[in-house]
């Protein structure tokens, strides 16, 4: 009796007719030759269950897979680590792609897992170094600007062209269809490809991009320094609690239901110098001091220039217990400071606490680092047109929470797509034709690539594989909020520029009884 994967492997080659490649089977995936690519190993992982190399923690509830394992070097400099996941039965027919986070520097693991799960042949990459702690999370990129390249682009276009080379040598045909899924860098390398590598993905999920990266590093290290230089100005969580709690009350209701959610938080006119101390008041956790205000403003409005002119935007009102990462006093957010030390500034000794973006001086050095390493680092272009042209589908989604990049980022992002499709016609008109192929959900009570207060549980893969596969495209998205495992709220997700908005009557914690609309 054959087994599926014997069987769907007869029917490919069937399919392909006599002259069809064969499938390759999974031990001599490693005598493969492609281009400037080394194949360490290819092995059938057949427990149900992976320990990721240097790992103690073991992945569980795995179907079968082949496993192979190389480096791409498309430079004499380049390392660029990947891993294809290929399922032994019931492959779905189709590749997924899956990003990074951070400094990026390993293979994720849980991602490959996730894809694996759901049929998928799926890639990942370590973008060219292994990952270092701390504030020499960029060190991989002092002296050696190949591996910057590599870890800003060319390692995620090389690890596609070479798993979709592998998953068509293992079945004897190329995949149906491509995907990219990734948050945060993997939403940078999602956005990244639609723009330098429009063909790669049939299908973008790009959550929470961090795509204006050297403003995003800025932005980063501006906030810090506002709430942790003076200590009149440490936002501690009790102060964090109460702006929380003040900014609820400003704008919880603007969404026709008051349920500890701001639907869109820039809409939201919260001054936190309502909660500024009288002169005579004792400083406590009741309210706040000048210095405390001053931080919580720069915080929410972002860093400007000189001019005014915002540079990187902030966090929205709603985020507020969550901002430890960047206003813990002696332990500064070590992203953007890796990147002033090796990239910026290349020196291990550097200074942190003596950068001050407000200055002309040092706001003069981020100018001059954006202008070297945007062309290398960014994924701003909104001339998406060759994407579209090929029938790519985007779905960018964004938390409303995001402790650490800015949601009005993504919201930017987008308004600029509009802004350069323009043209002649209207805005109506053309986000009319954006959302053909491009759609944005901005997610009320998400942080930064999950959790939060808010329903925050969804399958936009689902949603994009239907908009790709069967041209129906999300008018909404469900998302879920769990307690314990159990669903207690739900609520639709919107294309921008719409919102939820409640329809004034039915229960607050169920989706139906909300419609989105302009807001």
């Amino acid at each position: 009796m054959k087994t599926p994967l014997i069987a769907a492997a007869a029917c490919a080659v069937a399919a392909l007719g006599a002259t069809g490649p064969a499938p390759t089977p999974c031990d001599q995936l490693a005598a493969l030759k492609l281009d400037n690519t080394f194949i360490a190993s290819a092995e059938r992982v057949t427990r149900g269950a992976f320990t990721p190399p240097g790992s103690t923690d073991s992945i569980s509830k795995l179907p079968a897979f082949c496993r192979v394992a190389g480096e791409i070097r498309p430079t004499p400099d380049s390392h660029i680590a990947f891993e294809v996941w290929l399922p032994l039965e019931y492959w779905n027919g189709k590749f997924a792609g899956v990003g990074n986070g951070g400094w990026a520097g390993v293979i994720s693991y849980p991602q490959l897992a996730e894809q694996l799960r759901r049929g998928y042949a799926t890639v990942s990459t370590n973008t060219g170094h292994n990952a270092e702690p701390g504030l020499d999370m960029a060190r991989f990129a002092f002296g050696h600007p190949e591996r910057l390249v590599d870890f800003a682009w060319r390692s995620e276009h090389e690890m596609t062209t070479t798993g979709k080379a592998i998953t068509q040598a293992f079945y004897g045909r190329p995949p149906r269809y491509a995907y990219w899924v990734g948050c945060s860098t993997g939403g940078k390398q999602g956005l990244t490809e639609a723009q330098r590598f429009p063909t790669d993905y049939d299908g973008i999920v790009a959550v929470a991009p961090a795509n204006n990266w050297t403003r995003l590093m800025a932005g980063t290290l501006a906030a810090t320094m506002a709430a942790v230089r003076d200590s009149s100005s440490y936002l501690t969580p009790p102060i964090r609690r109460l702006l929380y709690n003040a900014a609820l009350r400003a704008c919880d209701a603007r969404d026709g239901v008051v349920d500890s959610l701001i639907e869109n938080p820039a809409k939201c006119a919260f001054d936190p110098a309502t909660l500024q101390c009288a002169p005579t008041t004792r400083r406590d956790s009741t309210c706040l001091t000048a210095g405390q205000v001053q931080a919580a403003r720069r915080i929410y409005s972002g860093l400007k220039d000189p001019d005014g002119r915002v540079v990187f935007p902030g966090l929205e009102p709603g985020s507020e217990p969550f901002w430890g990462p960047i206003t813990t006093p002696g332990r500064p957010f070590p992203i953007p400071l890796s990147y002033y030390r090796w990239i910026v500034f290349g020196d291990s000794t550097w200074d942190w606490t003596s950068f001050d973006l407000m200055t002309p001086k040092d706001f003069a050095t981020h100018l001059a680092a954006a202008t070297k390493y945007d062309p290398i680092l960014t994924a701003v272009n909104p001339d998406l047109r060759a994407f579209k042209a090929r029938g790519g589908k985007l779905i960018q989604m964004h938390g409303w929470d995001d402790q650490l990049i800015s949601p009005q980022n993504s919201v930017d992002y987008y308004e600029s797509v509009i802004a350069f499709e323009a043209g002649t016609r209207d805005r109506d008109a053309t986000i009319r034709d954006v959302q053909n192929s491009v759609r944005l959900f901005m997610i009320p009570g998400m942080l930064h690539c999950g959790g939060g207060p808010g329903p925050n549980v969804f399958d936009a893969q689902a949603a994009l594989e239907s908009w790709v596969e069967r041209s129906v495209a999300p008018d909404s998205i469900i998302a879920t909020q769990l307690n314990a495992g159990v669903p207690v709220r739900t609520r639709p997700l919107c294309p921008y520029p719409k919102v939820a908005k409640y329809k004034g009557s039915g229960d607050i914690n169920r989706a139906e009884s909300f419609t989105c609309k302009q807001d």
